[in-house]
C-alpha cells in the first residue's frame, strides 16, 4: 500500500476526480505531468507498484500466457502497464489491439503485432472490428469510473461482450466502489488505515445512505454482473491481490465467455 503521504501530497488526488475523455486527452499532451499523471494517478498510487498489478492481471487472464491470442486493452494510458503488455505479447506471439486517443497512443512504442485504434470507446467500435471481428483477451484497467462519468457503462459493456469470442476473458479491473469504500473506512482496519496514510489523529468521515452522483457503487456494480450474466457470459466480482495500492476499496469484474 502506499505509504503515509507527504503534508502537500494529501489533497493532490483531487485534481484526477470525474477526469473526462478529453482531460485525458489533454493530460496526454501536458509535458509537466508524469507519466502516472497523464493517466490520472498521483505518482504515489502508481509508481513502484505496476509490476504487481500487471501481476494481478496476469493471475486473472491466464489466456495471456497462451500463443496467439487477439488482445484488445481499452484506454492503455501510457504508463509502464501497457509497454508489460505489449512486451509479453511480443513474446506470446499475440496479436494486440490498444485503443485510447491518439494523444496517449502517441506516447507508446509502435510494433508489428501491435494495431493502434484512436477515438472515445465505444463509440469507435467499427474500426475494433476491423482490426479483428473477436477478440479472446480483454483489459480494461482504471477506465470504468471515467466511462461512468463521461459514458454509458452499459453500452461500454453490451458492446464488449459482443467482441469477446467464445472462450474469451476480459477483466474490467481496478473499479472503485464507493460501497466498498465505505465499509473499509468505517472497520477498524480502514479507520487505522486512514490516520496512517493521512499523518492524523482523526477518524475517516464515512455517509451512508447517501446519494453519490457520479460514482461506482454496489448497485452498479451488481448490475454490471447482472446483465454480462443475462447476456450468457459467466461474470464475477473478484479482489485485488493485498499488495496493490487501493486493494481495499476498488475491485475487478472478470467476465469468461463459455
Amino acid at each position: 500500500m502506499p505509504t503515509r503521504l507527504k503534508r502537500s501530497d494529501r489533497k493532490g488526488g483531487k485534481r484526477f476526480d470525474r477526469l473526462s475523455y478529453a482531460d485525458f486527452r489533454r493530460m496526454a499532451r501536458d509535458a509537466k505531468l508524469s507519466k502516472y499523471e497523464k493517466i490520472g494517478f498521483p505518482d504515489h498510487y502508481r509508481a513502484d507498484y505496476e509490476k504487481a498489478i500487471f501481476r494481478d492481471i496476469l493471475l486473472k487472464l491466464p489466456k495471456l500466457l497462451a500463443k496467439r491470442q487477439v488482445v484488445l486493452d481499452i484506454g492503455p494510458g501510457c504508463s509502464d502497464l501497457p509497454r508489460m503488455l505489449i512486451d509479453l505479447c511480443r513474446r506470446q506471439e499475440h496479436r494486440l489491439v490498444l485503443v485510447d486517443s491518439m494523444e496517449m497512443l502517441d506516447l507508446l512504442p509502435e510494433a508489428p503485432f501491435l494495431t493502434k485504434v484512436s477515438g472515445k470507446y465505444p463509440g469507435n467500435a467499427k474500426a475494433i472490428v476491423r482490426a479483428s471481428r473477436q477478440y479472446d483477451v480483454m483489459l480494461c484497467y482504471s477506465v470504468l469510473h471515467h466511462v461512468f462519468v463521461d459514458g454509458n457503462i452499459w453500452s461500454f459493456l453490451d458492446r464488449s461482450l459482443a467482441l469477446l469470442g467464445a472462450g474469451g476473458q476480459m477483466l474490467i479491473g481496478d473499479v472503485p466502489n464507493v460501497s466498498k469504500r465505505r465499509r473499509f473506512f468505517s472497520s477498524d482496519a480502514g479507520i487505522a488505515f486512514h490516520r496512517s496514510f493521512m499523518g492524523t489523529a482523526d477518524d475517516p468521515t464515512v455517509r451512508f445512505n447517501v446519494a453519490t452522483p457520479g460514482e461506482i457503487d454496489d448497485a452498479a456494480v451488481l448490475g454490471l454482473l447482472l446483465r454480462a450474466r443475462n447476456a450468457g457470459v459467466d461474470a464475477y466480482l473478484v479482489p485485488q491481490a493485498p499488495d496493490l495500492p487501493m486493494a481495499n476499496r476498488r475491485e475487478d469484474l472478470l467476465l469468461r465467455k463459455p
